[in-house]
């Protein structure tokens, strides 16, 4: 009679640990280089190469949110509809703070040492509000014109991280509440569609013709790019490019592609009204179409283009190369330089590339994917402890005393400007299309920043 087998015991303890948030181990090249084509527009564009390269922010808030809701909703697979928000919130703070703390640190000492005065008194003015992630509010409240007086400020491209950041505290919370239970994907992907529509409704409502600051910089006008983002990825969108078929979206990706060339070749900023009117929108619809696209097709001809070693290279350092550009580009000037037009491009953008790349080997990668301490209480103590050293900085660089006797008032109430128009933001006028208003003499034009502050106020 045979004996009966016993239970085999195991001196293994339960799991008891939470279940991590998954990873999208399938990596998708084309993004890569689709975020460095994004960045790479942005560059040309505030060099004053490239009229329409300000949409490659919007095609960055467009990938964002496609990549975020993705994770998300993943999660919420893997832990029956929750969202582990301090994780996800830790892991943003490790992937965006240690870099952006650098690059406020290093602009505040390169100004100080380097910088006009004026240019570094706006510089202490707009930190706290860079460091608490709100400069995007600070510049619309201060009535800094993004077309014309960016160029004034070395941390005005920042407002657009700013955008971002808020946007990950908001949605991450929303998708907790509406992924739960049956039909969350639904529910996610409705509440993704109503709030950029009534996004949209705002840009339209809030445009002015004379500054488009407010709508452009707007977290709540600007929604409309992220949440476009954030539909595609949800499971809704998912399943039709799934029964569209790879064919179709192989096709689909090139047409878009070549449309959104087109648009970023036409496009002229503050100049086009219908941007704030639609434009934008469709922009952002037509970009986040592309990246479902390639998301389902990625080995395509269109993949292959955006997934070439060089895009790739620069998405990947697009973080840190968008950080430090605008600071270079401004105080890298023509006057010490001592160039102009593509040569000075060359320069600045090498010396662009050559720091995001030292800040991603030096802190961003350490410190998000090998520094043990970045995590946890720890991680926590150390970003007090940046804060804080932001601080003391900001406290012991003196304040530059300017204004005296740089301007001439009688001139400003003559109705003649002290800066010039520069058309974009931080892009001189091309040399084929000369200014043909009266220019100011000499002595109004030796300080314009104090000139700008002053008709401003």
């Amino acid at each position: 009679m045979p004996t009966p087998t016993k239970p085999v015991r195991t001196h293994r303890r339960p799991c008891t640990k939470a279940v991590p948030a998954p990873s999208d181990k399938r990596h998708i090249a084309p993004l890569d280089g689709l975020r460095g084509l994004a960045v790479l527009g942005v560059l040309f564009f505030h060099a004053g190469h490239f009229g329409g390269g300000f949409l490659g922010v919007d095609l960055l808030f467009v990938l964002s949110g496609f990549l975020i809701t993705g994770l998300l909703l993943k999660e919420t697979q893997a832990r029956d509809g929750r969202i582990d928000l301090l994780a996800f919130w830790g892991r943003r703070a490790r992937r965006l703070l240690p870099a952006l703390a650098v690059t406020i640190a290093g602009t505040l000492f390169l100004v100080w040492a380097l910088g006009p005065p004026p240019l570094l008194r706006y510089a202490l003015d707009n930190a706290p509000w860079v460091t608490a992630n709100l400069a995007n509010w600070h510049f619309i409240a201060d009535q800094v014109g993004y077309w014309n007086a960016a160029d004034t400020r070395i941390f005005g491209h920042l407002w657009s991280i700013a955008v971002e950041e808020q946007f990950y505290l908001v949605w991450p919370l929303a998708i907790g509440l509406l992924a739960r239970g049956r039909n969350g994907g639904r529910r996610v992907a409705a509440v993704a569609a109503t709030g950029a529509a009534v996004s949209l409704v705002l840009m339209i409502v809030f445009t002015v013709p004379g500054d488009t600051t407010r709508v452009y910089e707007g977290a709540d006008t600007r929604a409309f790019s992220l949440l476009l983002g954030s539909l595609m990825a949800t499971p809704p969108a998912t399943r039709l490019l799934a029964r569209v078929g790879e064919r179709a979206a192989a096709w689909g990706s090139l047409a878009l592609a070549c449309g959104i060339g087109a648009y970023w070749a036409l496009a002229d900023g503050q100049k086009d009204l219908s941007l704030f009117q639609g434009g934008l929108f469709l922009h952002a619809l037509a970009t986040a179409l592309l990246i479902a696209c390639l998301a389902q097709a990625p080995r395509t001809t269109v993949g292959r283009v955006f997934a070439a070693p060089p895009l790739r290279w620069c998405g990947l350092v697009s973080y840190s190369l968008y950080l430090w550009h605008w600071p270079i580009y401004l105080l890298l000037n023509e006057e010490r330089l001592g160039m102009t037009g593509w040569s000075r491009t060359a320069v600045i953008l090498a010396v662009s590339l050559a720091a995001a790349w030292l800040s991603k080997v030096l802190v961003e990668d350490p410190i998000r994917f090998r520094a043990r301490w970045a995590k946890g209480r720890t991680g926590a103590a150390a970003l007090l402890a940046t804060f804080a050293v932001l601080a003391a900085l900001w406290t012991l660089i003196p304040e530059p005393q300017t204004g005296a006797g740089t301007v001439d008032v009688t001139q400003l109430v003559s109705g003649r400007s002290p800066t010039p128009d520069r058309g974009r933001e931080g892009a001189a006028a091309p040399a084929s299309a000369p200014d043909s208003s009266p220019q100011p003499p000499d002595f109004l034009a030796v300080d314009r920043y104090e000139a700008d502050d002053f008709t401003q106020r």
